[in-house]
């Protein structure tokens, strides 16, 4: 199903789920959606597992049935601002968010750490999403001669921000989060969008567990499985070996097996704690776009 991102649609695509008698949802994909969602599913019984819905008020407001194999933007934005700290704190930094769950969550957080270790940033607003010139923001971005830029948003604006950004600040420095684990990002920002640095999860494709997995996908789909795509086939094997070990598809008889279990995937062996966060992975990692692709920061 196809939710566009977008709560409104979230929310038509759960309904006709609950209408065909779902059992488990492995999502959604935007923490905007999720949030929109989860008591739709709560109160049909149904399962939630996201792989990539990051906003802390997932878990924290979500009901029981409500899970996540990715980590948390209080991990990531706590990451970020760090690391703004440590590497551009004498530089002028500015925060952007597009007003969005998941893009105001992460901007927020990252400018509370960031503020935590004694820096202020020039500058802290908002654009508009789904445009296709930012010309008036990059103005604001000259006046203040920026050196680093962190945005909590999606890929495509952000590609378009840093294309239209680098003609008038070509040596600004550009950080975001986990939206841009996709090489995508390079065929819109262009030229502008290699030195991009991003938070994303260890990447499970050199997990030890995951490697007949990533083999048959590249074999039978001829599919690259970066990205989102084994936190979401983690998500599906947690829950069939919790309701293998709850002998049931109950919805409480499964909830329960989640939240006590441990479970062997290509993640490695993770659980879940009591709010629904996953435990035996570790959180967020840096990587840096080259000229084709996104590697790990060294």
């Amino acid at each position: 199903m196809d939710d566009a991102c977008e709560p409104r649609q979230a929310k038509a695509v759960a309904r006709q789920l609950v209408s065909e008698g779902v059992v488990f949802v492995v999502g959604h994909v935007c923490s905007a959606a999720s949030l929109a969602v989860s008591e739709i599913y709560e109160k049909a019984g149904i399962i939630m597992i996201s792989p990539a819905s990051t906003n802390p008020k997932v878990t924290d407001e979500g009901g029981p049935n409500v899970f996540r194999t990715i980590g948390r933007d209080d991990q990531q934005g706590t990451i970020a601002g760090d690391y703004l700290a440590d590497k551009h704190g004498n530089s002028n930094i500015a925060i952007l968010h597009d007003g969005q769950a998941y893009g105001l969550g992460l901007a927020e957080i990252t400018k509370r750490q960031l503020n935590k270790r004694g820096v202020t940033e020039v500058m802290f607003a908002s654009y508009p999403p789904d445009h296709k010139d930012y010309r008036s923001l990059v103005d604001k971005l000259v006046n203040k001669k920026v050196d680093a830029l962190y945005i909590g948003g999606y890929m495509v604006d952000i590609g378009i921000i840093s294309r239209q950004a680098k003609k008038e600040l070509p040596n600004l420095r550009l950080l975001s989060g986990d939206s841009l684990i996709d090489v995508q990002y390079l065929f819109i920002a262009g030229d502008a969008g290699e030195d991009t640095y991003f938070t994303f999860g260890p990447d499970m494709r050199m997990k030890p567990e995951a490697q007949d997995v990533v083999a048959a996908i590249r074999e039978e789909d001829a599919y690259e499985p970066e990205g989102y795509t084994l936190y979401s086939y983690g998500a599906v094997q947690a829950w069939a070996l919790a309701v293998e070990q709850a002998g049931s598809l109950k919805p409480k008889a499964v909830i329960k097996a989640l939240r006590k279990g441990s479970f062997d995937t290509v993640l490695g062996k993770i659980g879940f704690d009591e709010k629904g966060d996953v435990t035996g992975i570790s959180t967020f990692v840096w990587y840096v776009f080259g000229k084709e692709d996104y590697s790990p920061v060294k």
